[in-house]
């Protein structure tokens, strides 16, 4: 076969190794390259495609995988060791670790004081900084509500809510308080005669339980005697040494000191009753009292961190709350789960806003 188009018996090579047809300077003869150079041009083309598609490939997933932690991650805690809030962030810790769902260290700091204000105000001051993270609760509502703190909950930025917390009314085991029956007749007496013990301040969320009791009796909220602790790991304690007669907290913090006979519980805020070693708690509900409330748990950010920043964690949370040792926790802990992710969260927050400020109206510690 002849390689040159204007004579079938002549082959010119002085253009050799060119990648298209020329016309040879000496002879006139139209060239075309070798078959051998003509594939090795082609090779490199085809190399050099390839090469390029792959790196378009990377940059596009590095674009879609966006943000991620580039050095040690804090996940701050209002509240010292020990209570629902501290559990939450250390569920969450664990679980992260455990299915390498963050690439980056990440750290729980507890930075307990003024109803959770000192932690909040921490998280708030790294402003644009998705490194800082903060667990919190209705707290974040109503220390701004009763003027305890100047920072409201607009000031950072909701992450995610993971689950409701109902409140358990416990007293100590073999006391004068054994039932929802003997504490509604002793409060509608003398609501002095009472000292009830709940964390993080007063008007927090356990405040509110308490006050919305004495509410549903026909009482008036403002008359009870209360004392507000740092966190439920203070109470609880005072509690089993004789200092107060009730705690308003989290199931999940006195349920093993009800499982190892220290502590009852007389009564929850749940809509229906916990199974396991607490199925024998009734509700408020089931002993004629109209009382249902329960407090979410949440993660926040920063106020100024980017959408890219938000969605990452909004994503690694979600994947945190599906796996199996977290549904274990949830049922551990008698959490109930509600994740609800950033923007519909905000939503929540608002209202809540509206319906805490009525309700520490009429206990008094809102204007």
């Amino acid at each position: 076969m002849s390689w040159a188009a204007a004579s079938p018996t002549s082959r010119c090579f002085s253009s050799r190794g060119s990648p298209i047809p020329t016309r040879c300077s000496r002879c006139s003869v139209r060239t075309w390259p070798a078959p051998r150079d003509f594939l090795k041009g082609a090779s490199m083309k085809l190399e050099k495609w390839l090469l390029a598609l792959l790196f378009g490939a990377a940059a596009s997933a590095g674009a879609a995988q966006g943000w991620a932690p580039q050095r040690n991650v804090e996940l701050v805690v209002p509240n010292p060791p020990g209570g629902s809030n501290d559990k939450t962030a250390r569920t969450v810790e664990r679980i992260l670790k455990a299915n390498n769902l963050v690439s980056s260290t990440l750290t729980v700091v507890n930075k307990p004081g003024g109803g959770g204000s000192i932690a909040y105000t921490y998280v708030q001051q790294h402003a644009g900084d998705a490194h800082y993270l903060v667990v919190a609760g209705p707290a974040l509502l109503t220390n701004h509500i009763t003027g305890a703190s100047k920072l409201r909950h607009s000031d950072l930025t909701p992450i995610a809510a993971l689950f409701d917390d109902y409140t358990a009314f416990a007293v100590v085991a073999g006391g004068t308080l054994k039932s929802g029956k003997d504490l509604i007749e002793r409060l509608r007496k003398d609501p002095k005669a009472v000292t009830i013990g709940f964390s993080p301040l007063l008007g927090s969320h356990n405040h509110i339980a308490a006050g919305l009791l004495m509410k549903a009796i026909g009482g008036n909220a403002r008359d009870l005697k209360v004392v507000a602790y740092k966190g439920s790991a203070d109470a609880i304690p005072n509690l089993m040494g004789g200092h107060i007669d009730l705690v308003t907290t989290a199931v999940g913090n006195v349920a093993g000191h009800v499982v190892n006979g220290k502590l009852n519980i007389i009564a929850v805020t749940a809509t229906q009753r916990f199974g396991g070693p607490l199925a024998s708690v009734p509700t408020w509900k089931e002993q004629g009292i109209d009382h249902v409330f329960g407090a979410w748990r949440a993660i926040f950010a920063p106020k100024g961190i980017t959408p890219e920043q938000a969605a990452y964690w909004v994503g690694v949370l979600r994947k945190a709350t599906e796996a199996p040792e977290w549904k274990q926790d949830l049922e551990r802990n008698y959490w109930v789960d509600v994740f609800t992710p950033g923007e519909a969260f905000a939503k929540e927050l608002e209202r809540d806003y509206a319906a805490m400020k009525a309700v520490l109206v009429d206990i008094g510690l809102a204007k």
